[in-house]
């Protein structure tokens, strides 16, 4: 059996508009970024020599499997794992009644979030195409959450849906979005951005609660428009933008060591 803690290792988090990757090795962290052709992945192999590597994705059948074919291409890899929530092995307790049905980016967000907290209970907010929240009791289970619309799906059917009103881009995170929109755009941007916030919020509250010593972790492409919103409440807030790859090296290696 390989000891993977001596093992430099590869995970692959193919979304639903990139595939983030991220190189771990036994310190933690070395690397992170973006791929956005197959191709790249042997590249990549030759330059930092991953031993395994793991693939999570929430993209379809058709745009999952170059990826797989590129990996399995690589000679030099030795051991290539898909994620599957409800088959592959990890180091929590899954409590999710459907858990054949639940995405392998919130599980391993909620591996990332335990492995960095142990003994807490966490709330995982990731803010990316969509807006999800997942939640870690102290004990290691894992419960579930919720899923909503991201900032950018919001922004999209507001046009889509309506006759007149325009596709607004969002604003760079530092930029302040008024509260009193004076043109339809700064309006939108209100509704949508502040709305956001403002239920992030109160989800939050609710979560306290029920968890008074809850901490939270803020992570997605997304996450800096919600940290000013969470600043002002009380408890312990983390942004983690690389979670949920740092809860795809730890199943790779639990599942390696086991």
């Amino acid at each position: 059996m390989v000891d993977s803690l001596t093992q430099t290792t590869l995970a692959l988090d193919l979304g639903n508009t990139a595939l983030k990757y991220g190189l771990f090795g036994p310190e933690g962290a070395r690397e992170s970024g973006v791929l956005t052709i197959p191709t790249q992945l042997a590249v990549l192999w030759q330059r930092a020599r991953p031993r395994q590597a793991i693939l999570s994705s929430v993209a379809d059948e058709a745009a999952t499997q170059p990826w797989l074919a590129e990996l399995a291409a690589v000679d030099g890899l030795a051991q290539v794992l898909p994620f599957r929530p409800g088959f592959t092995p990890v180091p929590l307790h899954n409590a999710y009644a459907t858990p054949h049905t639940l995405g392998p980016d919130r599980l391993a967000g909620a591996v990332g979030a335990a492995s960095q907290y142990p003994g807490q209970d966490v709330l995982i907010i990731d803010a990316g195409t969509a807006l999800k929240l997942d939640l870690v009791t102290a004990d290691g289970t894992y419960h579930g959450g919720s899923i909503a619309p991201g900032l950018r799906m919001r922004l999209q059917a507001l046009h889509t849906f309506t006759g007149r009103l325009p596709l607004v881009e969002l604003p760079p995170a530092t930029e302040l979005v008024q509260l009193i929109g004076s043109s339809t755009a700064s309006s939108l941007l209100s509704g949508v951005v502040g709305g956001t916030a403002a239920e992030v919020r109160g989800r939050v509250a609710e979560y306290q609660q029920r968890y008074p010593n809850l901490t939270v972790v803020l992570t997605g492409g997304d996450a800096p428009y919600l940290t000013a919103a969470l600043t002002p409440l009380a408890g312990r807030i983390f942004a983690v933008p690389e979670l949920v790859l740092l809860g795809l090296d730890k199943i790779l290696r639990y599942n390696v060591d086991n």
